[in-house]
Parts: structure tokens; sequence; C-alpha cells
């Protein structure tokens, strides 16, 4: 069982910044990735960032060069620092994990995991 807890969001203004965190908890697990998503009114979810168990990192093209992934492997901790912030950044951010999840009898399984999302509003 993997859980988590996304904390962060509110309001901001344009230009403003604002660090996101996706706290993962549970039983024995491995994680592979962290990323983060969000998903405006009318719109697809979207990918914003995404970084590996490697430290290897990817950006939409949207939010390159303003938003930065990061992690505290010892916490199980994922951050979107989110700088010069724009209207069109206003979204609910949902972070997302992949990992291994080991069980009794030397058994694992591959797990997706959602947070319950937060809310960015960006006031122009």
């Amino acid at each position: 069982q993997v859980q988590l807890v996304e904390s962060g969001g509110g309001l901001v203004q344009a230009g403003g910044s604002v660090r996101l965190s996706c706290a993962a908890s549970g039983s024995d697990f491995s994680i592979n990735s962290m990323a983060w998503y969000r998903q405006a009114p009318g719109k697809q979810r979207e990918l914003v960032a995404r970084i590996t168990s490697g430290g290897t990192t990817g950006y939409a093209d949207s939010v390159k060069g303003r938003f930065t992934i990061s992690r505290d492997n010892a916490r199980n901790t994922v951050y979107l620092q989110m700088n010069s912030l724009k209207p069109e950044d206003t979204a609910g951010y949902y972070c997302n994990v992949q990992a291994v999840e080991f069980i009794t009898g030397r058994a694992k399984r591959n797990l997706e995991v959602w947070g319950q999302g937060t809310l960015v509003t960006v006031s122009s």
C-alpha cells in the first residue's frame, strides 16, 4: 500500500512562486519515478514534470525554465518549485508515483498511485 499526500497549493499572483510537495508513505516499496500532472477546467490532464529514481528529469515545454522538480529520497517526497507563474498555470496539480511494492512470499507488484490533487490559482 502506497499513499500520497499533496500540499502547497493556493492563490498566487502572476509572477509569483509556489512549491508543491508530495509525500509517499506505506509498506515496503521502491519508487521508480515521481511526476506532477495538472488539469485545468475543460482540458486534458497533462504531464508537467517527471523525475526517475536515477534523477533524470523531464519537463513540459510550457514550464521549462520556470518549474523545477526535485526529490528527497530519505523522505520519499517529491517537490515542484513553480516560479514566474502565469494565469495559464492555473490548474489542479496531481502527484503521480510509479513504484514496486514488495509483498509476502517475495512477490512484488507494480503500482501507479495518484495524489488527491492540490489547486493552484494564478491571478493576473
